[in-house]
């Protein structure tokens, strides 16, 4: 291995390798786990995923790719972060989780529920204000402070980084506890989201990509809001069940075909 290499359970990794190296090193895992799996050349493998809501979309993207590609299916399993790090630690029977922050998979991993050194960060989140209307939110935060509308949805911040995110930028503007009879919480990110595309609320501090997905002429309105307003959105992923499945999955999801569909859906990059 090159001093500009990676050493990444055992094998090099990633994004600092040749195309063609990394392509072939997941073929050879690949072929590695269905000998000792016994899994024949037409049967298919497969993969638990806990997943974020906000990442959800994307991961289906991905995942094509990867079972095209790769041979492994995905089984997804979207919600909020804290939700399922419950469900994990209860004993859900997930092999990998993506969260949408660092902290829950890095208490998996030092509770003993996630491979250690297997915490990475793929995706790097943003938060917006949005409005499925236009025009509605082109004054920016200024909206926040008008009384022309009713409902703000924000996903819960005792379970979504997203929400957390978007009560540390309404604390910052103070007005956290002047809104919180027009706040409307949804389960995760996913769910707040989901309440402003209905039209039941006139707002929402969703995920960035969320509203990029959204075909050009039903995305309203929407404003970026600044990131020194919130914690960084750094989404980490963490493999729960130890096995070159999981591990060639998460090679995957860090190398650069994955990541340009990352990029593409709306997402920095680490």
């Amino acid at each position: 291995m090159n001093s500009n290499s990676i050493s990444f359970f055992g094998f090099a990794c990633l994004r600092c390798q040749p195309q063609w190296v990394w392509a072939w090193s997941l073929v050879l895992l690949v072929s590695c786990v269905k000998q000792e799996t016994g899994v024949q050349g037409g049967d298919s493998l497969s993969l638990h995923v806990a997943v974020a809501s906000n990442f959800a979309q994307t991961l289906e993207e991905v995942g094509a790719v990867f079972e095209r590609e790769i041979g492994i299916s995905l089984v997804l399993s979207p919600g909020s972060t804290g939700k399922h790090y419950a469900q994990i630690v209860h004993g859900a029977p997930f092999d990998v989780f993506l969260a949408a922050d660092a902290e829950h998979p890095q208490r998996l991993v030092e509770q003993g529920f996630g491979v250690a050194g297997s915490n990475r960060c793929y995706a790097m989140g943003r938060l917006v204000l949005w409005s499925a209307q236009p025009g509605f939110v082109d004054k920016g935060i200024e909206v926040l402070e008008q009384n022309h509308w009713h409902h703000l949805a924000v996903a819960n911040p005792e379970f979504a980084p997203y929400g957390k995110a978007a009560r540390s930028a309404l604390e910052g503007l103070g007005l956290w506890q002047s809104l919180q009879a027009r706040l409307v919480r949804g389960e995760n990110v996913g769910q707040a989201f989901q309440f402003v595309l209905s039209g039941n609320a006139e707002l929402g501090l969703v995920a960035r990509s969320q509203v990029l997905r959204l075909a050009a002429e039903a995305r309203g309105s929407i404003w970026e809001v600044p990131q020194t307003m919130y914690p960084p959105l750094r989404q980490y992923a963490v493999i729960l069940r130890d096995g070159d499945e999981a591990k060639a999955f998460l090679q995957f999801l860090l190398g650069e075909e994955a990541r340009k569909i990352i990029r593409a859906a709306g997402y920095d990059l680490p």
